[in-house]
């Protein structure tokens, strides 16, 4: 868990969401009629691992065709001018790939509501890596009305993303094939699926208002430490736990929480555990159970 105990303490003792509550509806923009809200916050593309230049050249040429322009690389071949990459890009080799920033997996999934993108899926619920799953299309209406800090986050050309990445990543997203063939290209998945997410990102598309503003990542991820603390107390086994920590990660993957409801949960889990912490404690000392282990 990240920060010292007293910042956790000051952080999730705001679950009121007092300081998100304020009324502006005095303000000088309110009277003057001028809309200061910030435009809606475009998804970064992430690429885990390519192994081809030309197939991150070809998702730089998409990203410009669907008005999109951050483009990050986790351990990327060498992408020279005089390259494939850059020969596949057009005119994104001007701005997205000079610009394409090397980060780490861990990074993006500190900082982003993430979208890991798999051909194969689960078909039921007992695959929890890869089900449940969206399609482009209902990516793209799950995003409307969210604005949240993005990433869709593609694997390699040859595996995709295994079942220990997409595991840390919030929701899935497939899209549709023939099941005899269901595997596309890199670069034609992500073409495919950053179309169909255009309305999202071409600016002469209107939008509605977005209705909900999702939670800063780094307070949902602190709130998943809290969640692994809670199930550890439990006692239930090592398989369930992670069962269920990923149960939880894909039911506030789709739900988007807003600020004032993580940190409720933030304080009510971090109260739970603090008082587990102590039954156990006490069951030491007094050489007690504290209640059936499994």
């Amino acid at each position: 868990m990240s920060g010292s105990e007293a910042d956790r303490n000051g952080a999730d003792e705001g679950e009121s969401g007092g300081g998100t509550e304020t009324d502006h509806s005095g303000s000088d923009d309110a009277a003057t009629g001028r809309d200061d809200t910030p435009a809606r916050r475009k998804p970064v593309v992430v690429v885990v691992e390519p192994e081809t230049p030309g197939n991150v050249g070809t998702i730089a040429r998409a990203m410009k065709n669907f008005g999109l322009d951050d483009l990050k690389l986790v351990n990327s071949p060498e992408l020279r001018e005089d390259g494939e990459a850059y020969g596949f890009a057009g005119h994104a080799r001007e701005d997205v790939l000079p610009n394409a920033d090397e980060v780490t997996f861990d990074e993006v999934v500190a900082n982003y509501h993430t979208v890991g993108t798999t051909a194969i899926t689960g078909e039921d619920d007992r695959s929890h890596e890869r089900f449940p799953f969206k399609t482009p299309v209902e990516l793209r209406e799950s995003l409307k009305t969210v604005d949240a800090p993005t990433a869709i986050v593609f694997g390699r050309e040859g595996r995709g993303l295994n079942n220990e990445e997409l595991s840390r990543l919030d929701e899935v997203c497939s899209i549709p094939a023939d099941d005899d063939y269901p595997v596309l290209n890199l670069g034609q998945a992500a073409t495919v699926l950053l179309y169909e997410l255009r309305e999202l990102t071409v600016a002469e598309t209107q939008l509605p208002d977005a209705d909900v503003v999702r939670a800063p990542e780094a307070d949902v991820e602190r709130f998943h430490g809290y969640f692994d603390e809670f199930l550890a107390s439990t006692g239930q086994r090592e398989h369930v736990r992670e069962r269920n920590a990923l149960l939880m990660r894909r039911l506030l993957g789709r739900a988007h929480p807003t600020e004032r409801e993580i940190h409720s949960l933030l304080g009510t889990f971090r109260k739970a555990n603090t008082k587990l912490e102590h039954a156990d404690h006490l069951a030491a000392k007094y050489d007690e159970p504290v209640y059936p282990r499994e």
